[in-house]
């Protein structure tokens, strides 16, 4: 019991996780974009596009937070310390960028501030996660299982790097979303900006794969020797192809092909992520069962997830499938 229950908490937490970027991902890449809207109608559309879904997609991030905090407090303990700032930068844009969502419907016609508002607080929460993203990656300064580095040891060009290129890959999502979504020249714009972000997001996988072994000893090795490397090279294989079939769904103008792709090819970086820290939870120092709680109290906080997680679960079923379809003028948010 005491060596499964870490593990199946680290499969609900990273769950959560994976369900967080592919459905928030998208409508923070169409936040980024929203200026790029040629008029307010087709900024009433963009925001339409997600106003079903924005709000219920943040759900995934409490409970990937909650669930780090009950079931391996001394992760949470660690990591929160060495990361406290782009979390808290993050935190605080996503909060920004909701108010900016209400606010602009209910302020016009003098909404141009929460438009910039709109579109900031989507940028600079973007930004924030994938520093926070590679603050993890780097590793964290651990002794005598504490957090024994200084307050800015996540401020790094291969975090810097993370970040710029989640925007890259939100952005993706966040294109072939609206190519879904709606019709006429904003669909064909998203069009070209799928097509861009793909490039964009691709080049940063690149340089994030080629940076990761050459900053860390212990993926290099994971990488490059042992038994491992029968489950991580199918990896950049399938990433190849995947990044052939959004090309090609972008090219054509197929929203849907263009976002299944571009949640395959998150999914498959995550993937990737996975295999190259395991056991480990606070990277280098610190695995699941050096992290986990007491079983005890996995187990009541488990009893509580699994009969959370099929409620959001199906929630979020309803939602995506009542609002499925395209935007039409004049439907959504008001």
């Amino acid at each position: 019991m005491a060596y499964w229950l870490p593990l199946v908490w680290a499969a609900l937490i990273g769950i959560a996780i994976v369900m967080y970027v592919l459905l928030d991902g998208f409508d923070l890449g169409i936040g980024m974009l929203f200026l790029s809207g040629t008029s307010e109608e087709e900024r009433d559309h963009m925001m339409n596009a997600i106003a079903p879904y924005w709000d219920g997609n943040e759900t995934w991030l409490v409970l990937g937070g909650a669930g780090l905090l009950v079931a391996f407090p001394l992760a949470y303990g660690t990591i929160l310390p060495a990361l406290y700032i782009p979390i808290f930068v993050m935190l605080l844009a996503l909060v920004f960028r909701g108010v900016a969502f209400e606010f602009r419907f209910v302020s016009k016609p003098h909404h141009h501030w929460w438009d910039r508002a709109f579109a900031l607080g989507s940028t600079v929460a973007t930004f924030a996660q994938g520093v926070v993203l590679g603050g993890f990656m780097q590793g964290i300064n651990i002794q005598n299982r504490e957090f024994a580095g200084s307050t800015f040891d996540w401020l790094t060009p291969f975090s810097l790097l993370c970040g710029v290129g989640l925007m890259a890959g939100y952005i993706l999502l966040g294109s072939a979303w609206v190519m879904m979504k709606t019709d006429g020249d904003l669909a064909r714009r998203a069009q070209r900006h799928a097509e861009w972000a793909l490039y964009a997001t691709l080049f940063f996988v690149a340089a994030v794969s080629l940076w990761t072994p050459l900053m860390s000893d212990h993926i290099a090795e994971r990488w490059f020797r042992g038994e491992h490397i029968v489950w991580l090279w199918p990896v950049p294989f399938l990433t190849a192809v995947t990044a052939l079939v959004t090309y090609r769904g972008a090219r054509k103008g197929s929203g849907l092909q263009t976002f299944l792709g571009g949640m395959t090819l998150f999914l498959l970086c995550f993937l990737g992520l996975g295999i190259s820290v395991f056991p480990y939870l606070v990277f280098p120092s610190i695995t699941l069962w050096e992290a986990a709680a007491v079983p005890e109290s996995q187990i009541f906080s488990l009893i509580g997830a699994l009969l959370f997680l099929p409620l959001v679960l199906g929630y979020t079923a309803f939602v995506y499938w009542t609002f499925r379809g395209k935007v039409t003028e004049g439907e959504g948010y008001h």
